[in-house]
């Protein structure tokens, strides 16, 4: 079977160093940081599993076997509003590290997933009443 064309033109390399450096500024994020610091002890390998995350929905790879919809869901504390801030950060990091055609094309596939994951945390966080929890 012949394996897809990559959806744009970057390495693997490139989504590694985009990757560290987006979570480098999730570390010092005040709102974001202890989001994550209360999941993730140990960065190297979970910069690595979405790195792998990211090469499997650039690149086509099989290295990822993850499900980051039950990830976000399970996490507790991960609420929709904090999606935007989360996207505008790593449009900044792909801004600074990337081409602009890369980086415009790797925010497009970023905000398209981040709308579904968006959308399916806040299926599951609503009020008494049913509506859905936007902050």
């Amino acid at each position: 079977m012949a394996s897809l064309p990559p959806r744009f033109d970057i390495s693997r390399q490139e989504i590694e160093t985009v990757v560290a450096a987006f979570y480098a500024l999730i570390r010092q994020h005040p709102g974001l940081g202890p989001v994550f610091a209360a999941h993730i002890s140990d960065w190297p390998p979970h910069e690595s599993k979405v790195a792998d995350f990211w090469a499997n929905a650039i690149l086509h790879e099989r290295s990822y076997d993850g499900n980051p919809l039950l990830v976000h869901r399970q996490a507790g504390n991960v609420h929709p509003g904090m999606f935007e801030t989360w996207l505008g950060l790593f449009d900044r990091v792909l801004a600074a590290e990337l081409r602009p055609d890369q980086a415009a094309a790797w925010s497009a596939l970023a905000h398209k997933i981040g709308r579904s994951l968006r959308a399916g945390v806040v299926e599951k966080v609503k009020n008494s009443d049913g509506i859905p929890m936007l902050r």
